[in-house]
């Protein structure tokens, strides 16, 4: 019998997420997934009247195929899922895998051609900007193990935070999205941190459960040469099956010049994957209630309550600062005070404190507010 509460998430990402309509192409690609969340997926488009195709993919067989893939099959592959996703009026992505260090030994040549020829082209230049696309994790023991959980736990914890009320928190967000457009010099501190940036004229966006589930941040991005400073963030981050630890940036009018983490060499490659790997194309911060420590995973990490993220690579085109690049890493800094505080200025105002808003008109977003 299946979950209740499957149907339920089901039903939200087909309508509330990416609002299904009559006649609508959705292509539902799951990597490693459950198979009744994918059926669960199929009955909810197709009950929207929409037409669902579906995709099931492994992750180790990726790994396999990444290993071996030579420049022109990768362009292959690129331009035959390219023309796949044109014909896609929506997009759901369900990830899932029993190991997350499934890449690591991927060569990071290979990786950085399936970023530019295969990820750039396919997802961040037709999924994200011309389909209604949302994406999510599947739990499973791997993530339970992650997150210091027992798997029934996590199971708990994961339904309750992807069915969250996000309608409201849409509301609640909607102060912060007007305080961003209209600030000019930001200020991040704290512990070996202290980072300064204008996003005077790019903009701010909501994210509350419309594209990724777990949600909940509102982002902007830096003016392009704008930032200056040092930002060393407190939460491991998994890229290409690493995990990097205590990474750290200097900056000199945007440029990041200065890197260094538990592999410092590894983080450069990453870094000189192309020219805007060096420039920062986000900057958010993140309050969903229920999420309050890192799993090293980056949909749950970079919505942690009292955290921000601060994010080397290619800008979203609804906060877009120019920045081009096959990277998007989202690096995450969390405030709170037992991860050793900060601060978040806006214009010379002190707006967050220890992962708390501090003004009126933003203590809507404080956990007690959205739980």
């Amino acid at each position: 019998m299946r979950d209740p509460r499957l149907t339920e998430l089901a039903d939200r990402l087909a309508g509330y997420s990416i609002d299904v309509r009559p006649g609508e192409n959705v292509l539902i690609e799951v990597i490693g997934g459950d198979k009744e969340l994918a059926k669960a997926l199929v009955e909810a488009v197709a009950k929207r009247a929409g037409r669902p195709y579906v995709e099931l993919a492994d992750l180790s067989v990726r790994r396999t195929l990444l290993r071996h893939a030579t420049r022109e099959q990768i362009e292959e592959w690129a331009a035959f899922d390219l023309e796949r996703m044109r014909r896609m009026h929506g997009y759901i992505g369900v990830r899932a895998g029993d190991n997350i260090s499934e890449l690591a030994d991927v060569p990071e040549a290979n990786m950085r051609l399936y970023e530019q020829l295969y990820v750039r082209p396919v997802h961040l230049e037709r999924r994200v900007k011309a389909t209604k696309w949302v994406v999510l994790r599947w739990p499973n023991a791997s993530m339970a193990q992650l997150a210091g959980m027992s798997t029934e736990a996590f199971e708990d914890f994961y339904f309750r935070v992807c069915n969250l009320d996000y309608a409201m928190m849409d509301r609640a967000m909607e102060p912060l999205k007007a305080l961003m457009e209209r600030t000019d010099r930001v200020r991040i501190t704290g512990p070996g941190t202290d980072l300064t940036f204008s996003i005077k004229g790019i903009g701010a966006k909501k994210c509350s459960g419309k594209r990724n589930i777990p949600d909940g941040e509102v982002f902007t991005a830096p003016v392009r040469d704008s930032v200056n400073g040092t930002i060393t963030y407190n939460t491991p981050s998994n890229r290409g099956g690493f995990t990097f630890e205590r990474i750290r940036f200097t900056f000199v009018n945007g440029r990041i010049v200065e890197a260094d983490a538990n592999d410092p060499e590894r983080l450069n490659q990453i870094l000189d994957t192309d020219e805007g790997a060096r420039y920062i194309g986000e900057f958010s911060l993140g309050f969903n209630p229920h999420i309050l420590h890192p799993m090293n995973d980056t949909l749950f990490d970079e919505k942690i309550a009292g955290s921000l993220h601060f994010t080397p690579g290619q800008a979203y085109e609804e906060t877009d600062n120019g920045n081009r690049s096959s990277v998007h890493w989202d690096l995450v800094l969390i405030q709170r005070p037992e991860y050793g505080g900060g601060e978040v200025w806006f214009d010379g105002r002190l707006i967050r404190k220890d992962g708390r808003f501090v003004v009126p008109e933003l203590e809507g977003l404080n956990p007690e507010n959205l739980s």
